[in-house]
């Protein structure tokens, strides 16, 4: 790309993983490659099905994941969690250092830090290290204040009315 951005959709509505999944969409129709990082996500989801037929144009890796949400781990589980998603966070860094890809997504990274299994020095370091015609998009709640700062474009989703509200679960294609 002749010119690459950092982009953020932070906030606590519903369609940061969507939005990036759509522009990663569009991507491939347009001949990029995208690699997309997830983290802290084992329940199996829709894109896991459609993605790979798009071809090695569009890739998913899951990082850290696990089938309990992380607030149910114990603190056993959680140390371990943190040691090994330090080792796979050396995956990210080859894409990045290799400039393996046109747009790489580090899908609910924020959810990663917040959940202190990696650094805010860990994370301005990805963003540091990506190649000048790289695209990164970073999904998450509460995107800090220093990765906003450096942004060139934020997008806060947020939640006026929402479904689960009223005990409506996650269904199948549309919220995963």
């Amino acid at each position: 790309m002749e010119k690459a951005y950092l982009q953020v959709y932070t906030g606590d509505g519903k369609g940061k993983t969507t939005a990036a999944l759509g522009l990663g969409l569009r991507a491939v129709g347009s001949g990029l490659k995208v690699i997309m990082y997830q983290f802290l996500k084992g329940v199996h989801s829709g894109e896991l099905n459609s993605v790979p037929s798009l071809g090695d144009r569009f890739s998913i890796v899951r990082l850290g994941k696990r089938e309990k949400f992380f607030w149910h781990l114990d603190d056993k589980e959680k140390e371990a969690l943190k040691n090994e998603l330090q080792s796979e966070l050396e995956q990210v860094r080859a894409t990045l250092s290799e400039s393996a890809c046109d747009i790489i997504i580090l899908d609910e990274i924020f959810g990663a830090l917040h959940a202190n299994l990696l650094t805010l020095e860990d994370l301005m370091g990805l963003i540091d290290s990506r190649p000048p015609g790289m695209e990164m998009i970073l999904t998450g709640r509460g995107a800090p204040a220093a990765v906003i700062k450096k942004a060139d474009l934020v997008t806060e989703m947020l939640c006026i009315k929402h479904y689960f509200s009223n005990g409506v679960p996650a269904r199948n294609g549309i919220e995963k």
